[in-house]
């Protein structure tokens, strides 16, 4: 299986290609830019999901749906947010289609032109807002915190499975409070939420911090984010979550009663994170013989394959197994034995590497006598004996044992690629040949951080919500600046 994957020295962007088809998460589909989840890939995508959700309800958020459709005229309200999707917007016009009377199939019949046309969801903030607008009417009524579930289409034309699709799955929480106090800590909270998701679910360390105003969400006040580093250099957000003041609420003319009887506009939020993920999650920690998955969230945490001699040995390791496998799955630990005979051990071995499985757990003739097993794991390719008895709880041991060997790995890994320039010439000099993020200083303008994209395709992911203040010169124009940003080249 190893032989079927680019290296990433080799190819980096096929390497990851490679391991999403290869490794059974997604597939390319008949739509261009729209991709299949597979079920494995699916399955992962359900653990993520299901824990984030637990967090958001563990924070006060609550489920609802909105449609899939939003009229034209709403996302002419938000002159700033129309600016920054009407690119990405996919319209439909029609709603009916008739036989063509020339026989060539089905073609869309002129007469059932819609009145408005209607967007296909790049985002909710519209239709959420023009809601609201009959949700509320008094303090009373707030705050609203309002997660969704969904799907959303942003027409790209340059995709890539996963990491940037013309259709994607998500989460959009959208709230609405009486102060601007209220929504800022609403705003932080939720970076907060997915920062600790990131690090303690998915093993990967992210800087928390703040768009500039180039790369602020459209129609937001603030944009907080979370960086993370893959292993190529480059940079992933990872996860947004926005101030959005008053402006939708103005736009839809959503206001409330406070509690002096004064009539104000609402205070909004939004915040997201999307099946990007899964292609961070993949670039953060796999390596050429496959996936390496974080335990808390693989689809399957520990797999076990019998080696034997005849169906008398076969039948005595499975009454061992069955054990093992039900004190396993009573301490909650995602487990399948794999007894199928349509492939030999070395075979599945490989194939479960190449899915990340975790754990590895082989047990033949020899340590049915021995009343031991052999247990490899995947993020370090190592194997031991160890005895049966017990070995459940060692397992279990064992999965938080590469949780955190993961998060260690990959943290050593990005706080090695966070290097400080003082010159144009050292920062050209790492982005070219460290990769990463440069810390570096810049003078605050978007002419600057303009030219410096067009110079080196670096962009300022975002100044550090932990930044100190040192008086510098920036890199480029060498001009008066008071803090460091973070550089780097990002997908």
């Amino acid at each position: 299986m190893a032989s079927v994957i680019t290296s990433r020295e080799k190819d980096y962007s096929q390497w990851y290609n490679d391991l999403v088809l290869k490794g059974g998460l997604a597939d390319y589909s008949a739509v261009r830019g729209c991709m299949v989840i597979k079920p494995y890939g699916f399955a992962l995508w359900e653990n993520m999901r299901d824990q984030l959700d637990r967090m958001f309800k563990d924070t006060g958020h609550v489920n609802a749906y909105f449609p899939l459709f939003i009229p034209k005229s709403f996302l002419s309200k938000e002159a700033a947010h129309v600016e920054g999707f009407a690119k990405e917007c996919a319209v439909v016009t029609h709603y009916r289609l008739k036989n063509d009377p020339n026989g060539g199939g089905v073609v869309v019949d002129p007469e059932a032109k819609l009145e408005e046309e209607l967007i296909v969801r790049p985002t909710s903030e519209t239709i959420i807002w023009n809601t609201y607008k009959d949700w509320i009417q008094s303090y009373r009524d707030l705050p609203i915190l309002v997660n969704q579930w969904a799907n959303v289409v942003r027409w790209e034309m340059r995709t890539r499975l996963f990491l940037r699709t013309a259709e994607f799955l998500w989460q959009e929480g959208h709230t609405a409070h009486a102060t601007a106090e209220e929504a800022v800590a609403e705003t932080r909270q939720m970076l907060d939420v997915y920062a600790q998701f990131a690090e303690e679910w998915m093993a990967v360390p992210v800087i928390k911090g703040v768009k500039t105003a180039n790369e602020r969400f459209a129609g937001a006040e603030d944009t907080y984010c979370i960086e993370a580093l893959m292993q190529d250099g480059k940079a992933l957000q990872a996860g947004t979550s926005h101030f959005l003041g008053q402006n939708f609420a103005k736009a839809f003319d959503v206001k409330f009663s406070n509690k002096n009887n004064e009539l104000e506009y609402v205070w909004a939020t939004s915040w997201g994170v999307s099946t990007r993920l899964i292609g961070g999650l993949v670039m953060a920690h796999s390596d050429d013989d496959g996936l390496i998955l974080p335990p808390r969230i693989a689809p399957l945490q520990v797999v076990i394959v019998p080696i034997y001699k005849g169906e008398e040995q076969l039948k005595a390791i499975s009454e061992k197994v069955q054990v093992l496998v039900n004190e396993l799955k009573a301490l909650g630990i995602r487990v399948k034995y794999d007894n199928t005979d349509n492939a030999r051990p070395g075979w599945k071995f490989a194939e479960y590497e190449m899915k990340g499985v975790p754990v590895r757990i082989a047990i033949g003739g020899r340590d049915l006598e021995n009343n031991t097993a052999e247990v490899a794991r995947r993020d370090e390719k190592t194997k031991q004996t160890i005895s049966m008895d017990g070995l459940s709880t060692t397992i279990k041991n064992l999965l938080e044992e590469i949780q955190q060997n993961m998060f260690n790995k990959a943290k050593a890994y990005r706080d090695s690629h966070i290097t400080k320039a003082d010159t144009w010439d050292e920062f050209v000099d790492i982005l070219n040949n460290k990769g990463g993020f440069v810390s570096a200083h810049w003078d605050g303008t978007a002419e600057t951080e303009d030219a410096i994209k067009e110079k080196t395709k670096a962009t300022i992911r975002c100044i550090p919500l932990n930044n100190e203040a040192e008086e510098g010169s920036c890199i480029l124009t060498g001009k008066p600046s008071s803090q460091r940003v973070l550089f780097a080249v990002a997908y």
